[in-house]
């Protein structure tokens, strides 16, 4: 991409942005500005006008909204809830003629108990009244399995529950869309592919993918009967078949994951990650991917392609401004930036906040009740050695739940870090006192309502596991499970992926463990399946189900509070 210096003397001006005004100064000597190009810090935005033959439009995004239709949040100077989020979007799109709004996945599941103990329709409902247009699949999107999703998608009563708040649900009024899950029995994709929006004329395609490694980060059962296809191989194959149709604008609306080193709106050093793969791996006529999955912030170019993140939770949304070409109907990148959900000097929407006030009343009995307390802030920060405060509790109150001979006979628990969504904090933010846990806080810790499974494995097999922690970088600590009281060992991340592990440092109460003898072990149903790729749990035989891992936290606080922060010495790192 070539960029044109624009000459110096142009006069300042202002342009409001829905939450934030921002003031565009050309009076640079030379600016580097085309259509595509901009130059931008976190407070400045330099944008280029319409030029004529073009069409003006507006991409509003989002991604990992995670059902967070009431959370607040300190992050980027006050930000959050749905009832904002209507707001600043509504706001967004009145400045302009053409506009859509749209997600990239993961807009349920691993959600607050708000939305959650409802099935997720909460968040369905907000985002009909905040005029969500499409929402790309992501993983969580399947966490209930493919006859929940469709019921997202089409409305109808819960299977089991039926109306729990009292109200038909009506399903989503926007679509989802999943180009690369093929139902096997059908052989079609399991909701459309692709969407296509008309703008005065010019047709632009809405993608919608989710990662390929979906199948390892949710439950087996969930994803039963679905094959997933490579994302980028199935955007290539779908490029014939748009421009045959006569549509050159192409946006994906992508849940895979990348990060990159730069800040809210810009790309740093670059963007690493599968995400940046794939995105070089897609066709040249794609024009824009709105990602997900990884929860980072950024504005980048991969091989031409504008690659968008806005964190998670609403707490910032993605403004693409582009234009597409009359002629041509070729779509141009003008600017794209994150924006903050902003809570300051905006009035929320009061359509959403009645929403939120109604299921906020109806779970509060819930989600209130005190069930125990804690002596200092439990958090999921890790040490060195991959270990958390909060991982140790957790894997504490698995034993807790499993360690009778008549209840699994565990003698060490596993959890892994991925679905500890929360940290349980000392000071209050509700009805109750600080210090005290209520319900929906370890619901906000634990959500996805795993069973937990204990089975037999071999010393060799809890050696197997522990090595299968480490696949990557040296200081990649992100899939180390936490384990429980009297469990310990030790890892060395100078030694190569595959021989980290010391089996003689594995012990059990102090006693080393035998490769031969078997071993009580529990683990949550989702790992027991094999998820994040522990696949050796899968061999784990003499299985005995118990109780939901929220449930055996709850009853551990009960039992043990006030409970303090685990003491994060069980592993230990070499090197």
């Amino acid at each position: 991409m070539v960029c044109q210096p624009v000459g110096a003397g142009v006069t300042i001006r202002c342009v409001h942005r829905g939450v934030r005004f921002f003031c565009i100064s050309l009076l640079l000597a030379v600016t580097a500005l085309t259509s595509g190009c901009s130059t931008r810090t976190q407070d400045e935005v330099v944008e280029t006008p319409p030029a004529s033959g073009e069409i003006p439009l507006r991409i509003l995004a989002l991604n990992d909204f995670h059902g967070h239709i009431a959370t607040s949040s300190d992050s980027f100077g006050g930000v959050g809830r749905a009832d904002y989020l209507a707001a600043n979007i509504k706001a967004a799109r009145a400045e302009v003629e053409n506009s859509v709004f749209v997600s990239a996945g993961d807009l349920i599941g691993g959600s607050p108990l708000v939305s959650a103990l409802f099935y997720d329709e909460p968040t369905i409902e907000a985002m009909n009244l905040m005029g969500l247009d499409f929402n790309g699949v992501g993983n969580h999107e399947f966490d209930e399995g493919l006859a929940e999703l469709r019921r997202m998608q089409h409305g109808g009563p819960h299977p089991v529950d039926g109306d729990l708040d009292g109200d038909p649900f009506g399903g989503a009024d926007f679509e989802f869309l999943a180009a690369n899950v093929i139902e096997d029995a059908s052989a079609d994709t399991v909701l459309p592919p692709y969407a296509v929006r008309r703008y005065e004329g010019v047709g632009v395609a809405f993608i919608g993918l989710t990662l390929l490694g979906t199948p390892s980060i949710v439950s087996q059962w969930a994803v039963e009967g679905l094959t997933f296809l490579d994302e980028a191989e199935t955007v290539n194959a779908l490029v014939p078949r748009l421009q045959a149709e006569g549509i050159e604008a192409i946006v994906v609306l992508l849940h895979e994951g990348g990060r990159s080193d730069g800040g809210q709106n810009d790309c740093g050093s670059g963007l690493t990650g599968r995400l940046a793969d794939v995105a070089a791996r897609m066709d040249d006529a794609v024009d824009v991917i709105i990602a997900g999955q990884a929860n980072d912030e950024f504005v980048c170019q991969v091989d031409g392609k504008w690659v968008t993140m806005a964190d998670n939770r609403g707490r910032l949304f993605t403004v693409i401004d582009a234009a597409l070409d009359r002629a041509t109907g070729d779509l141009t990148v003008k600017i794209a930036e994150n924006v903050p959900n902003s809570q300051a000097g905006v009035t929320p929407d009061p359509a959403l906040t009645t929403l939120i006030d109604r299921y906020d009343g109806l779970s509060a009995p819930l989600a209130n009740a005190v069930v125990g307390s804690i002596t200092a802030d439990v958090t999921r920060w890790r040490n060195d050695a991959g270990e958390s405060a909060l991982g140790d509790v957790i894997a504490d109150a698995h034993l807790a739940s499993t360690r009778a001979a008549g209840s699994g006979g565990a003698v060490v628990a596993f959890m892994h870090p991925g679905g500890i969504r929360e940290d349980i904090l000392f000071d209050s933010t509700g009805p109750e006192s600080d210090g005290e846990l209520t319900y929906g806080e370890a619901f906000s810790v634990l959500p996805f309502g795993n069973s937990l499974v204990t089975m037999s494995l071999t010393g060799a097999q809890i050696a197997s596991l522990l090595e299968s922690q480490f696949r990557g970088a040296t200081d990649d600590t992100s899939d180390v499970l936490q384990v429980s009281s009297g469990f310990s060992y030790t890892w060395d991340a100078a030694r190569p992926v595959g021989s980290r592990v010391d089996p003689s440092t594995i012990a059990i109460d102090g006693v080393p463990v035998d490769p031969d003898a078997t071993y009580r072990v529990t683990a949550n149903n989702f790992l027991a399946d094999g998820g994040d790729e522990y696949a050796i749990l899968r061999q784990g035989t003499e299985r005995t189900g118990g109780d939901v891992d929220v449930a055996a936290l709850v009853a551990y606080f009960e039992a043990a509070s006030p409970v303090a922060p685990g003491p994060q010495d069980r592993i230990t790192r070499l090197n």
